[in-house]
């Protein structure tokens, strides 16, 4: 990526401010608010800028000593500040001015706060290459972030032994929101988390874990500060604190309406010899809309991630391009290129379904408990979006207005997208026998239940499956 060099930012301080990009100026003198005795900070550069062709979307990521609070617990850390998701030059070479109303580029910078460990005396860079991965995947499939979001990361962040291995978002607790000449910007805090800590929030909701992440110091404290040797959950910690998550997902349900994931469908009823695929066009009923709301839902589902790896970033939902070009526009998922899942309703007409078998791997198929639990049983949709093509499987309640997929007819597909409407009977009966599923550490694939009276197969299957191209 890049090198470690003293900050330009220091230009700005200087006097330079009329030559100095404005979107970073504004960013400098947040951090300068905080920082006044480091206004020349270490900071990891993109020696190729990306809108030169360099493959790393910051520009900077400046580090910054932070001696913490004693008062209220907080120990020394280091305090990473990205620049460039948002807008710092206003000449359209990253991103499109849309006013000063608006959001600066994508309306956010990311901070990261990790534990100082005794003896150091420079801050690790391997956090600014882990902001980079995250800010290829917003600049690559033009999803922003939110607090509260969370991302499965499946590896240690520093690449360790550590536990530490997926991160949640919050809004930083020191760094406030600036107006800058380009439109505002936030600061998103990545946070990071063990596995336990993420299976949570993907079944309760982020902010309730980020809560009890406050409440115990050696696991995050007030600022969440990530210490990457932390050996425990919170649950290992305290473990009442499983308690207050199961009765959050009782009484709240889950937030979580959808991931990318690995997924398929066939359609059964379908005579094999038939030669047109099961997810093509075809004529019948005219789709009734989903409700405004269920449809935002739905969008923002699709607009999250359930997989967003160091080694291979999820695939933009909005389709590919070369990641040094600047974004035409910013599309909704289901309205974006490479989703099909929702087209134009005058070209693709709702098919009901006889018999249909859904295909997960072990990530996603693990999650399908909490789709019954926190989402169905609460009166709403899940969504799991295929992270290798144009499949959607929307799982429903009888609770959701608008669905295609009813009661008489509880299976039905609008282009590549499915509906499945459960009864809370059914979704009853399908946790008690899917209940192997709640851990990652199913039994061997491949994992196959069957309901023969719904006309209903769920296959749990390896990654290699979807990884094929024939799939």
């Amino acid at each position: 990526m890049d090198e470690m060099r003293p900050s330009s930012g220091a230009a700005a301080h200087l006097g330079l401010a009329s030559i100095f990009p404005p979107g970073l100026q504004a960013i400098y003198g947040e951090s300068r608010r905080l920082y006044p005795d480091q206004a020349n900070p270490l900071q990891v550069t993109a020696i190729v800028k990306y809108w030169l062709g360099g493959p790393d979307p910051l520009d900077y990521i400046s580090m910054y000593r932070n001696v913490g609070c004693p008062g209220q617990d907080v120990p020394e850390h280091w305090h990473y500040v990205s620049l460039g998701l948002s807008d710092l030059y206003g000449d359209n070479r990253v991103h499109e001015f849309t006013g000063l109303e608006g959001p600066s580029g994508f309306g956010f910078e990311l901070t990261f706060r990790l534990k100082r460990e005794a003896g150091e005396t420079a801050p690790p860079t391997w956090p600014a290459e882990l902001m980079q991965g995250l800010a290829r995947y917003v600049f690559q499939s033009e999803n922003t972030f939110c607090s509260g979001d969370h991302i499965s990361w499946h590896s240690p962040l520093d690449n360790s032994e550590s536990r530490i291995q997926h991160m949640l978002l919050t809004e930083d607790p020191q760094m406030h929101p600036v107006q800058t000449p380009f439109g505002h910007v936030s600061f998103l805090q990545i946070v990071g988390v063990c596995t336990e800590e993420l299976q949570a929030a993907q079944q309760w909701n982020g902010q309730g874990i980020l809560d009890l992440l406050r409440g115990v110091h050696i696991a995050g404290g007030p600022w969440l500060i990530t210490d990457m040797r932390r050996g425990e959950s919170i649950f290992d910690i305290d473990p009442h604190l499983q308690e207050r998550v199961d009765k959050g997902i009782e009484t709240d349900g889950s937030n979580l309406s959808g991931v990318s994931a690995k997924c398929a469908w066939d359609d059964l009823s379908r005579p094999p010899e038939d030669e047109d695929d099961s997810r093509s066009i075809c004529i019948g009923a005219q789709p009734r809309r989903l409700s405004d709301k269920d449809t935002e839902q739905i969008r923002e589902a699709l607009r999250k991630g359930l997989e967003i790896k160091s080694k291979s970033v999820l695939p933009p939902i909005s389709g590919q391009r070369h990641s040094h070009e600047r974004p035409q526009s910013r599309k909704d998922s289901l309205e974006s290129e490479s989703s099909a899942a929702i087209v134009p309703h005058e070209l693709v007409r709702t098919r009901q379904l006889e018999s249909v078998h859904l295909k997960f791997n072990q990530e996603s198929g693990t999650l399908i408990p909490m789709c019954l639990r926190g989402r169905l049983l609460h009166g709403r949709h899940f969504t799991f979006k295929s992270i290798n093509g144009d499949t959607a499987i929307t799982f429903v309640s009888t609770g959701v207005e608008g669905a295609f997929a009813t009661e008489e007819h509880p299976y039905a597909a609008h282009g590549p997208w499915l509906q499945i409407l459960l009864t809370e009977e059914f979704v009853e009966q399908m946790l008690a026998e899917i209940r192997d599923l709640s851990t990652r550490d199913v039994c061997k694939l491949p994992k196959e239940y069957s309901w023969p009276d719904k006309k209903l197969k769920i296959s749990v299957l390896p990654d290699t499956v979807f990884d094929s191209p024939l799939q």
